[in-house]
């Protein structure tokens, strides 16, 4: 049995909370260039190129993205013949995330209580998800998430007679609701199936998918297509404020369901699409 200590987890989550906030992955970047070249309205290219620019700038001057650092969220897909020892592994994930962003100087967002909030000065605790995988690795991915987007987000329980149409209608209801909110151009995850909790970790981990790629299933694929180009025509444009380019990318994730229902949750990001993986 292979064995990782909690503290090489540490310094990983450490690096990849500094490194996912200063510079964005290649699939979000060509995405946005991408879009730049797509987009007919002459303000919405002028914006594309000023995002284009602050990318760079972020990247040369090791200075975040943009000011809203992320509530971090941290997926764990653990090896079920990997032994993990030393602290508690949640401990261990909270204090990577605490040095990250503390010597990262980036913005701490995270209040302690929903309702009293008061700030807890070092953007912990993150909101970690874990998955018991076959074999003997441990896969992080890291993914902050900003909450002027997060807030446009949404959880439709459809009847199963909605049907396809219905996933369709609460897509496009989601993103026009959104509009200039969610600092297009926005990358939209989507979760159908599974019950209520089930589809909005489904469209959170839709957003982690590298952009561009597909759905296996021939009929999502299908749909991711369609619903990008029908987004695309809604108008709202990069910042709100007119085009083509009103998001870079649209990702579909499914599971089992029950009878009785049809899940669906639509998990907005904004341009600033971050996530990184690393695998020990």
């Amino acid at each position: 049995m292979r064995t990782i200590h909690t503290d090489e987890i540490t310094k990983q989550i450490k690096e990849m909370c500094m490194q996912v906030n200063i510079q964005l992955s290649p699939d979000v970047k060509d995405a946005l260039l991408a879009g730049r070249e797509k987009e007919e309205s002459v303000i919405g290219r002028q914006i594309l190129g000023q995002l284009e620019e602050n990318m760079e700038i972020a990247k040369e001057n090791r200075i975040p993205i943009c000011q809203d650092t992320g509530m971090t969220v941290v997926f764990l897909k653990i090896g079920q013949n990997l032994h993990i020892e030393g602290d508690y592994l949640e401990d261990a994930v909270n204090e990577g995330i605490r040095q990250g962003y503390k010597e990262g100087y980036l913005r701490k967002s995270v209040v302690g209580d929903p309702l009293i909030r008061e700030n807890t000065k070092d953007n912990t605790p993150g909101v970690i998800h874990y998955e018991i995988v076959p074999g003997d690795q441990l896969e992080i991915t890291v993914a902050p998430k900003g909450f002027g987007s997060e807030n446009m987000s949404r959880v439709f329980m459809l009847k199963p007679a909605d049907g396809i149409e219905g996933v369709r209608q609460a897509i496009l209801e989601s993103v026009e609701a959104a509009g200039p909110n969610a600092c297009p151009p926005m990358v939209i995850g989507v979760g159908i199936g599974g019950t209520f909790e089930k589809c909005a970790l489904l469209a959170k981990k839709a957003l982690t998918r590298e952009l561009g790629s597909h759905s296996p299933i021939p009929y999502v694929k299908e749909l991711e297509e369609e619903m990008l180009d029908k987004v695309n025509n809604l108008g709202i444009g990069p910042g709100g404020l007119g085009g083509r380019v009103t998001a870079i990318g649209l990702n579909i994730e499914t599971y089992a369901t029950h009878i009785a229902g049809l899940p669906v949750a639509v998990n907005i990001c904004c341009h600033v699409n971050r996530h990184i993986t690393r695998v020990l």
